[in-house]
């Protein structure tokens, strides 16, 4: 049974095998501020979602990961229609995610109904490796 709640401090271990872009003292402070959830499936820990808030007042969806054998079975639609759901409870009108041009994330979002709405070109990378689009939906 397909399960997503807040990660807790019970979940640090879990989360950070799997998410090498965080520190340990952020994550804490995640949790603390229930910007992260833990995916399960039977309560096995499969997936991890993590967000933060683009200045200060948007939600900007940092991470989406999951155990491979768990990937493209339904699980990130599921997780993102939770987390979708929760910030327009909480009264957001846009979210924003991102993924690297050359990562195939970007169709993953679009059909989830995520707009392409601008780009970053990251220093010291050839153009087309380094270029981070960004996307965004109204709720």
């Amino acid at each position: 049974m397909f399960t997503i709640d807040y990660a807790t401090d019970q979940d640090v271990r879990f989360w950070l095998s799997q998410d090498r872009h965080i520190k340990q003292s952020e994550l804490i402070l995640k949790i603390r501020d229930r910007r992260c959830y833990i995916i399960k499936d039977n309560d096995t820990p499969v997936g991890i979602l993590r967000y933060g808030l683009f200045w200060d007042e948007c939600p900007f969806l940092n991470l989406i990961y999951f155990v491979e054998a768990y990937r493209n079975k339904g699980y990130g639609t599921k997780a993102m229609r939770h987390w979708e759901n929760e910030m327009r409870e909480a009264g957001y009108k846009i979210i924003l995610t991102s993924t690297m041009v050359d990562e195939s994330a970007q169709h993953f979002y679009r059909k989830l109904g995520y707009k392409d709405c601008g780009c970053l070109i990251l220093d010291n990378s050839p153009l087309m490796e380094a270029m981070e689009m960004f996307m965004m939906k109204r709720l």
